[in-house]
């Protein structure tokens, strides 16, 4: 498997830039993802790798080579896209097949190759069905099978779960997780679904307005944000945000009646004063912790193995989404004193990047 190298990629789709610099290294057998709210890019980055839209500036390589100008069809990739697209008159073993026949390979070997794909996705006994006689999960794993078939340096994936339903989506995120294992691939893999993202990927690219965000495991990106953009979109629940200010080396939250916390330890001092954004993961609420919040809940959610409350302070329009530990007791209207490590919060400025 291949490695790709993204240098300051552009696109522009006249005087409208879409896709505004990315650098990015992906390296052989990794499983990368593309997050991002809708209109970020990431299905425009990612159909310019496949060589679908064409490059404005920059340049890509896959495997070393620079291909810019070089067809789809030669660059080595194969890809998965959000409607099945199978054809409806052939069988599973000739839509598998399609792509080796039409390029000319003999019937010996699109056997071997699709007989191959199809025990590694669990397809034997459905070779002889049409699309129609398939359920959405069995139509996806015939697209995937026929990517695995042409072997490519490659796979590109284009929300390849978002048709499916919950239960599915779940059995698929297995299927591809072990599929990358089995193979030992380099996967592409855009979603607008953090929690697809966060356990899939080896590495997460955050994007906005067509610009990397931030880079890294989703562990990484989860416990130390780089701002209040993927703070806020990576996790789920997700983050609480309030505004503070430093006053007399506490942090006021004038949203939560002037309720004060322990100032979180950084390596810059805050001077008297400083407005700032406290984040606070609904996951860090613990008791014990020497920090604590003063609310009254308004919404109790029972997942069953975990409770999460929904709580405010009096009046105020903000709401906090605490996890609770052992709260199947809880109710509206209660009193909740919501108690966490101090260490555990993050501060961003007032241009939303992190305070370290």
């Amino acid at each position: 498997m291949s490695g790709l190298t993204l240098k300051g990629l552009r696109k522009a789709y006249g005087a409208a830039q879409v896709i505004k610099g990315v650098d990015l290294e992906i390296l052989p057998e990794e499983f990368v993802v593309f997050v991002g709210p809708s209109g970020c890019g990431k299905s425009t980055l990612l159909r310019m790798i496949a060589g679908l839209e064409s490059i404005s500036g920059g340049d890509l390589f896959i495997g070393g080579r620079r291909v810019n100008d070089v067809d789809a069809s030669q660059r080595g990739i194969a890809m998965v896209f959000q409607s099945y697209a199978l054809y409806p008159h052939m069988t599973v073993r000739e839509n598998m097949g399609f792509a080796l026949k039409f390029a000319g390979a003999s019937k010996t070997e699109i056997t071997a190759k699709v007989d191959a794909a199809a025990a590694i996705l669990g397809l034997g006994a459905l070779m002889d069905r049409k699309p129609r006689d398939l359920s959405g999960g069995q139509r996806q794993r015939v697209a995937i099978g026929r990517a695995i078939v042409r072997e490519p340096q490659v796979f590109l994936f284009d929300e390849p779960l978002s048709n499916l339903d919950a239960e599915l989506r779940v059995h698929m995120r297995i299927e591809i997780a072990r599929l990358h294992q089995d193979l030992k691939a380099t996967i592409i893999y855009v979603t607008h679904d953090q929690i697809e993202a966060m356990t899939l990927a080896d590495k997460i690219v955050v994007l906005r307005e067509g610009r990397v965000e931030q880079t890294g495991s989703p562990l990484k990106l989860y416990d130390d944000p780089d701002n209040i953009f993927v703070a806020g979109f990576i996790g789920s629940p997700k983050m609480n945000f309030l505004s503070a200010r430093v006053q007399g080396g506490r942090l006021v939250l004038p949203e939560l009646a002037d309720q004060s916390l322990p100032l979180p330890a950084l390596q810059q001092a805050l001077p008297e004063g400083a407005q700032v954004t406290l984040g606070l993961r609904p996951d860090v609420f613990k008791r014990g912790g020497s920090a604590s919040l003063s609310l009254t809940i308004e919404i109790v959610e029972q997942l069953g193995g975990e409770t999460f409350a929904y709580a405010r302070v009096g009046g105020s329009a903000q709401i906090m989404t605490i996890a609770v530990e052992d709260g199947r007791a809880l109710r509206p209207g209660q009193a909740l004193v919501a108690s966490f490590d101090p260490a555990r919060a993050l501060l961003f400025d007032t241009d939303g990047q992190r305070l370290r």
